[in-house]
């Protein structure tokens, strides 16, 4: 293992990569990770410097506070390559500022940019042959935080690691999408974590969308956990529902995330010159659209997906199917925005950023 050093980051080079050994035809989406990863250790109220090393397990103790209070926060991003096999990141400021609202939250440090950002690129520079030169191919970016902190004390730790490691991915897609709507569960609640990326937020909706699975639904549209007559988001995405043709989609509170592909689809929609309204839409107005063939579309959006059109959803045990759309709205939008990440259209909002 050779080492190389620079005022920032100290850069140790796997002497063998694992690359030759990956079928990129035929990738499961976060299943495969390149041969490095980033690690920055939070001691003594100070951030060490940040090391890019060989991809492998690290060692942890069992008390930990990560293991017993939860806290845990991540991101997800992507990087693209184009014609010219430079590589490209999409808004990454936007997930650097929401990574560390989410880390204030937990009362977890919040990660310098110098070591979100510079760590992230040269981490990339180091695995740029794991971006693949096709639409559809991307390298997926999760940055992540845990309290690495011993001791069972319910108090914030003292100690914290910051990682990025770094996945291949082809085009995400599930298949036809029915979800439930949701009478009971909620995914979050006013004064709680909704808006921030926590883990807890992830595990906290894995039982009732196993319910939902085992009823012949893939997803939830969550509703509001007061009342359950608000419609919120869809699975781990923002959701967007086409009203003859106008887009809804909720405003982003304490229990809506601040979704990134979301407000990139809401600027390209309005320079489209699509109205879009964003405002709580009720259950109610929802059933209403279904009945009298106004609703046309609804579909989640999302760093893995970008867009997951849903094909029809269920409430009070009454199924409703979409009617099939020619030209998808949904389908339009993300073609744009994915023009914009491949540069195969000019970045008029000046969201790329090169490597």
């Amino acid at each position: 293992m050779s080492n190389n050093a620079n005022d920032n980051i100290i850069i140790k080079k796997s002497e063998t990569s694992k690359i030759d050994s990956v079928d990129f035809e035929n990738l499961s989406f976060g299943n495969v990770f390149t041969d490095h990863m980033l690690i920055c250790d939070y001691k003594q109220g100070i951030w060490e410097k940040p090391v890019i090393q060989p991809y492998e397990p690290f060692l942890i103790d069992p008390s930990a506070k990560v293991f017993h209070y939860g806290q845990a926060i991540f991101e997800g991003m992507k990087a693209y390559k184009d014609g010219n096999d430079d590589v490209w990141l999409f808004r990454p400021d936007q997930n650097y500022e929401r990574f560390n609202k989410s880390a204030k939250r937990l009362a977890m440090p919040e990660v310098p940019e110098a070591v979100f950002m510079e760590g992230m690129k040269k981490l990339i520079e180091l695995d740029k042959q794991w971006v693949k030169n096709e639409v559809g191919s991307s390298l997926y970016i999760r940055p992540f935080m845990i309290a690495t902190g011993p001791g069972v004390v319910a108090a914030p730790a003292q100690f914290y690691r910051f990682m990025i490691i770094l996945s291949p991915a082809k085009a995400y897609y599930s298949g036809e999408v029915k979800v439930i709507v949701a009478e009971h569960y909620s995914r979050a609640a006013n004064g709680g974590i909704g808006a921030a990326k926590a883990a807890g937020n992830y595990s906290a909706q894995f039982y009732p969308t196993k319910l939902a699975n085992e009823m012949g639904y893939q997803q939830i549209i969550w509703t509001d956990d007061a009342t359950h007559t608000r419609l919120e988001e869809a699975g781990t995405m923002n959701v967007f529902f086409r009203i003859n043709d106008t887009l809804y989609t909720a405003p982003t509170s304490e229990r809506i995330l601040d979704g990134v592909t979301r407000k990139s689809l809401i600027a390209i929609a309005e320079r489209e010159n699509i109205k879009v309204d964003v405002r709580p839409i009720l259950v109610e107005e929802l059933i209403a659209a279904a009945e009298n063939g106004t609703l046309q579309e609804i579909f989640g959006s999302g760093t893995a997906a970008v867009v997951n059109p849903i094909v029809g959803f269920s409430y009070k045990e009454k199924y409703y199917e979409l009617p099939k759309q020619e030209n998808s709205l949904a389908l339009q939008l993300k073609a744009m925005l994915n023009n914009i990440q491949y540069k195969l259209a000019e970045d008029t909002f000046g969201w790329t950023v090169k490597i």
